[in-house]
């Protein structure tokens, strides 16, 4: 029989996205595991890959096609076996559109780079238990054994709603109706704010920008933030930062200012574990490893915030060395969902722009962010008299829920002295 293969939701926020490429054509042969397609998403390019064999019946959409929506048909495959995006679609109606978890949701069709991509489970006769790759990663964090599940997906799949079932709950509810989720302020046109049309270009917002909006506009409302600031002197930073460059030369490593402060931050956190910290409605998430997220511009606009996994274990030349590859693919599009989604803190640093102090908007589900300004001469007073030194301004926005003023004062203060002696992180 035929089965429709879908446009997978390869990451949460997806929408759409385009077709990039087909690595099969009609009346090719695929296995579980084979590359069928490329897909790009508002922040990446993925390999998609069938989870079943069969025959291409069709291609219904051809490479190159953009704006295809999530769960369109993009081809047909016949024979015994079946891929997760038929499955997904299930699993899509029984989500609900927003929730207070992390944006951590499995995708539809099982990528290449994606968590999800694990093999499915076998019986004990040796038979693959056929289940969607959410509800997988849903019986895995429950301890669930899918074997022992019903499905009531297509051709019994194991989908989201016999998880939430054999965990003793009711499947999560749609949303009330759309005007309930509407915002309180509706937006208005510019011309409604007087701004006359024809007075400007319009340029349409791509994935990306829709994403960035839609996700800083729900923390900047929903999240209770607030800022701590201090000032820190950097000389002895930049001393050890020459000297250790110059010890790392031959290995043809460079390690950057940003680097010694992600480093500094992790160290911090493990110092500090009450602000490596997610809320969540059912409790406090108290997290194993300090995963910090940079804040990475990209070129045309945007931003993406890959992730250095457990810094506090990291030498400065592995953080170098990954932060800079991390950097390089985020603005390549290239990056893996697991490369950048979740993370425990995050770093915004513009001091290489030149701006001295500010205030960032915190990346949920994590519960602070810091914000580094440019290290610049400033006058100090030390020992009673005037002096110079190179002073850098670090705002850090914490969210009430989870850290409060004294949680983040002390995670400044382990912070402060790794950064002025540098060599108190390694002791």
């Amino acid at each position: 029989m035929s089965i429709e293969i879908l446009m997978p939701a390869l990451s949460p926020t997806m929408e759409e996205g385009t077709l990039a490429k087909w690595h099969v054509k009609a009346g090719d042969t695929v296995q579980a595991g084979d590359v069928i397609a490329e897909i790009e998403t508002d922040k990446a390019t993925m390999e998609v890959e069938a989870v079943d064999e069969g025959v291409i019946e069709a291609l219904l959409v051809e490479a190159g096609t953009e704006n295809v929506k999530v769960n369109a048909v993009i081809a047909r495959l016949s024979g015994e076996g079946e891929v997760a995006a038929p499955a997904a679609q299930e699993d899509k109606k029984s989500e609900p559109s927003k929730s207070s978890q992390p944006e951590q949701a499995a995708p539809a069709a099982v990528s290449k780079a994606a968590p999800a991509a694990t093999p499915a489970p076998k019986s004990a006769d040796g038979e693959r238990v056929f289940a969607s790759p959410l509800a997988r990663r849903l019986a895995q964090a429950a301890g669930l054994d899918l074997k022992t599940i019903q499905g009531s997906g297509p051709h019994g799949r194991v989908i989201k709603a016999d998880i939430e079932a054999a965990r003793g709950k009711a499947p999560a509810a749609a949303p009330a109706s759309s005007g309930a989720a509407a915002p309180a302020r509706q937006a208005q046109s510019l011309e409604q704010q007087g701004i006359p049309a024809g007075s400007y270009d319009l340029i349409p917002l791509d994935g990306m920008r829709k994403t960035i909006a839609r996700r800083m506009t729900d923390s900047f409302r929903d999240v209770p933030h607030f800022p701590l600031t201090i000032d820190l002197e950097i000389d002895g930073l930049l001393a050890a930062r020459a000297k250790i460059n110059a010890m790392l030369e031959k290995d043809g490593v460079k390690v950057s200012v940003n680097d010694l402060v992600i480093k500094a931050v992790a160290v911090a956190l493990k110092r500090v574990p009450e602000a490596n910290a997610s809320y969540s409605p059912d409790g406090i998430a108290m997290h194993h490893h300090a995963d910090i997220a940079m804040a990475v511009s990209i070129d045309g606009g945007g931003l993406i915030t890959p992730i250095i996994r457990a810094a506090e274990t990291k030498g400065l030349a592995q953080i170098a060395t990954e932060a800079k590859d991390l950097a390089a693919r985020a603005r390549a599009k290239k990056l893996k969902p697991e490369e950048f989604q979740g993370g425990t803190f995050s770093v915004s640093n513009m001091g290489m722009m030149g701006i001295k102090s500010f205030a960032s908007i915190i990346n949920e589900p994590q519960a602070c962010i810091l914000s580094v300004g440019a290290g610049e001469p400033r006058p100090v007073v030390k020992n009673g008299a005037l002096a110079i030194a190179t002073v850098m301004t670090v705002t850090l926005t914490c969210d009430h829920r989870v850290v409060d003023g004294a949680i983040g004062a002390r995670f400044l203060s382990a912070f402060k002295a790794m950064i002025e002696d540098p060599l108190t992180m390694i002791v």
